[in-house]
């Protein structure tokens, strides 16, 4: 597995991250196939013997029951060095003023509680879920940098909302000397290219490492577009890709299928040919999931196939979840 550093920072992760929203107590997530610690070993493991080092979870994913089989797979199958441990905060998380949002409260409330669930004494990345209209962003960005003083946290992250809102959180930390965010969490794929317009490039004027989020595009992009699993029949959140979409999912099958490799590895290999792409996060809920993510390290594409893949990409709202 390659390594890079994790924007401007000194930390160096691998090339792709473990995405935790697939594990979970299904009678506590909202999603049905979730994985428990049962289920989910298998891929733990893989995790590991594949060098996949960064792995990602967030204190709402199945209400909280993510962040327990974390805490326990990195006690069962690694050591808590060997593991780059991020989470998140801001949607609700429970009752109280501080069970949600970016208020010093809550921030100093939920990162106690993902600190007990994980079982640690510290977050390696500690990210913000989304931009909070409410709070101001310099009562928030003190408030990270206190935890990070305090030994809680190495290093902050946020995650989807506007360039604008961003710059303005970076730009309230230089001015009250706090710390800056090295990672952006952001939703990139085939179907959703608007980060390009912006984000992509602030993130590269500033250092600042790019974590796509569904760079599969909930599985579109991993098989015809008309063939339903499991989880996509269950998932809501499907319905942000629309029809434009089918001549992209048609193209990437195109080039799959001439190179003969899964639909999923030319995805992936799409998504790593980005010079400003820091690490991809795959969710994975069977085990050819992270194979054929970290094969795409090695896939490289040309021009034609990128031109096939791209030319049929129509402008549409970034998508808010």
């Amino acid at each position: 597995m390659e390594t890079t550093r994790l924007g401007s920072s000194g930390l160096r992760v691998s090339r792709l991250a473990l995405g935790c929203l697939s594990f979970g107590d299904p009678q506590r997530s909202e999603h049905s196939w979730a994985l428990n610690d049962e289920a989910a070993e298998p891929l733990f493991r893989q995790a590991v013997e594949l060098g996949i080092t960064l792995w990602d979870t967030g204190n709402i994913y199945g209400a909280g029951s993510s962040e327990e089989i974390v805490g326990r797979a990195i006690r069962k199958y690694t050591r808590r060095e060997e593991v780059v441990l991020a989470t998140k905060l801001f949607y609700p998380a429970g009752p109280g003023p501080g069970g949600s949002g970016l208020s010093r409260r809550a921030i100093l409330e939920q990162i106690d509680l993902s600190l007990k669930r994980l079982n640690t004494d510290y977050i390696d990345l500690y990210q913000i879920h989304r931009f909070d209209p409410d709070v101001p962003v310099e009562e928030t960005m003190e408030a990270l940098h206190d935890v990070i003083k305090a030994g809680k946290v190495r290093y902050i992250g946020a995650s989807s909302m506007w360039a604008w809102q961003f710059a303005k959180m970076q730009h309230a930390a230089d001015l009250g000397n706090w710390t800056r965010f090295v990672s952006m969490q952001h939703h990139y794929s085939l179907l959703q290219r608007e980060e390009e317009r912006e984000m992509f490039p602030l993130l590269a004027d500033q250092q600042v490492a790019s974590l796509p989020w569904s760079p599969l595009a909930r599985g579109k992009l991993a098989r015809p577009w008309t063939e339903a699993t499991e989880r996509s029949s269950s998932d809501r959140y499907q319905s942000f890709y629309d029809d434009r979409g089918i001549p992209i999912v048609n193209a990437v099958e195109k080039v799959a299928r001439e190179r003969g490799v899964p639909m999923a590895q030319i995805a992936m290999a799409w998504v790593f040919s980005n010079p400003t792409v820091t690490s991809p996060l795959i969710g994975p809920t069977k085990p050819h999931h992270l194979v054929d993510a970290v094969e795409a390290l090695n896939l490289k594409l040309s021009d034609d196939e990128v031109k096939q893949l791209e030319q049929h990409y129509l402008p549409q709202l970034p998508v808010e979840l």
